[in-house]
């Protein structure tokens, strides 16, 4: 059986993440695949800023959480990445979430949820970049949210019916290529 990770990618006070990760999560277990879903809250894990000095008890409360994340992300098949767009970018916690990462995600597959002005797409194209060094394989088709239409007063989460389709067409993706990718993993 795949296992796949709904990754939240913002710890901001007053997110929307929380509610797109959860809605997320919620049209996936819907569709009743042979998958395993499941939703990973990156406010979960302390993560320091990769590189920086921290006293003897903070970097050992620290490492307790690097392992956690590590191992947690190297458990699944593939993932769906929820991000916000940040100026113009994917939140820096994310990105220093996965700059902890590396063999943990090689060889995965990777779709997107976003929400943004401007549906978070910017965010879609940073995180592709960074992906691509990871050596995970992203897949083409992505979820996303406006700001504008999506949220009432840009912070009550209120999804148009209409992205059931590309949602149902992102999570396909992700799971024939983590099955593929799967099979190179051994």
């Amino acid at each position: 059986m795949l296992t796949i990770g709904i990754i939240i990618g913002s710890t901001r006070q007053g997110r929307n993440g929380e509610a797109v990760g959860k809605w997320a999560y919620d049209f996936a277990i819907s569709r009743n695949d042979e998958v395993k879903y499941e939703l990973v809250d990156l406010a979960d894990y302390k993560l320091p800023f990769l590189g920086a000095e921290l006293d003897k008890f903070a970097q050992e409360e620290a490492n307790k959480y690097i392992k956690a994340w590590s191992e947690k992300m190297a458990s699944f098949d593939g993932f769906v990445f929820v991000t916000p767009e940040y100026n113009h970018a994917t939140s820096a916690i994310l990105k220093n979430a996965l700059d902890h990462l590396n063999p943990e995600l090689n060889n995965k597959a990777a779709g997107f949820v976003s929400y943004g002005s401007l549906g978070g797409a910017r965010a879609i194209e940073n995180l592709r970049l960074i992906l691509g060094e990871l050596q995970v394989a992203d897949v083409r088709t992505a979820v996303t949210f406006s700001l504008m239409t999506d949220f009432e007063n840009m912070s009550i989460f209120q999804p148009a019916e209409y992205h059931a389709a590309n949602a149902n067409q992102m999570l396909d993706q992700v799971i024939a290529w983590s099955t593929a990718l799967k099979s190179i993993r051994g």
